[in-house]
């Protein structure tokens, strides 16, 4: 009789850890999954219980939390108003390193991962990626009226005095170099900020950045005198383009989930309500993904 006492009560107290402990963890076992308890996919019981639980990085201006705790971000931003507009109208967050997303996803962490996650092939092999919400080049700013007519990393190669600023370790003095821009030209600074003081003061002709990076250090500054050219070349490196694609990542198995996903992001791409969505973030119109699909990507 005792040995049975004994073991009612460690079976309490392991339940009362678990009820204590599972919502810290985002990890509702089964019933986080595609096909939980009762046969539920991850969209019916989202819709049921009016919530999600979402994966993400904390990593500007895709996701992250501010310092009030809000979740937001361009990625968590697009996908709650997608959410909204299926019924949806909870995200719970799930604070995660950026490459442990995917297996916290395949491990039922939380049901979707709103981290701006580039697709790829390889990322494609193990989860389903909804259609693209973003695409991600690199831009560059001038001096109004771009009196170099400066369109891409060529035309500095091949312009004779043209100088371009990169803040250090920033892969696009990689991108430069392998386009033909003579070391001597490019000007290594600390950061965007000093990219476009060197700018403004005439100590260089250009400076560049990815496009969300750029705009907003443009939006934050004192930059009455200076422009993004909006009609920059991608540049093509090894015969591909350095443009990536971002979007919301799913299980496999979450098919009804991508593809209803997929319906509510066209009608905001169509309505122009997207853009105003990730706008704030310092994407504008050239960073819409137009066309493109997850299929085109991943072939």
């Amino acid at each position: 009789m005792k040995v049975l006492k004994r073991t009612k009560k460690f079976f309490i107290f392991l339940l009362t850890a678990c009820m204590l402990v599972l919502p810290f963890t985002g990890c509702a076992s089964d019933s986080q999954g595609g096909n939980g308890s009762g046969g539920e996919t991850a969209l019916e019981r989202a819709k049921n219980e009016g919530y999600v639980t979402v994966g993400f990085a904390n990593e500007k201006p895709y996701a992250y939390q501010t310092s009030e705790g809000e979740l937001t971000g361009e990625a968590v931003e697009v996908a709650r108003e997608v959410l909204k507009n299926l019924g949806i109208n909870e995200m719970r967050g799930v604070l995660t390193e950026f490459g442990s997303l995917i297996p916290g996803l395949q491990a039922k962490r939380f049901d979707m991962v709103t981290a701006g996650m580039f697709i790829t092939p390889e990322r494609a092999r193990d989860v389903s990626f909804a259609n693209p919400e973003y695409g991600i080049g690199e831009a560059i700013a001038v001096k109004k009226g771009n009196p170099l007519e400066i369109y891409s990393y060529e035309d500095i190669a091949s312009h004779d005095t043209a100088t371009v600023a990169v803040p250090g370790g920033a892969i696009e003095y990689d991108y430069l170099t392998a386009l033909g821009v003579p070391e001597d030209k490019i000007v290594t600074v600390m950061d965007m900020p000093s990219a476009l003081a060197a700018l403004q003061a005439g100590r260089v002709d250009v400076i560049t950045a990815t496009g969300p990076s750029l705009q907003a250090t443009l939006d934050t500054a004192d930059s009455s005198e200076i422009e993004r050219v909006m009609d920059f070349s991608q540049p093509v490196i090894d015969g591909e383009s350095v443009k990536g694609y971002g979007a919301t990542v799913f299980r496999e198995e979450d098919d009804d989930f991508v593809s209803s996903f997929n319906e509510e992001l066209k009608k905001l791409q169509d309505s122009g309500e997207l853009l105003e969505i990730i706008q704030p973030f310092g994407f504008t119109e050239e960073e819409l993904p137009g066309d493109v699909t997850t299929e085109d990507l991943i072939k």
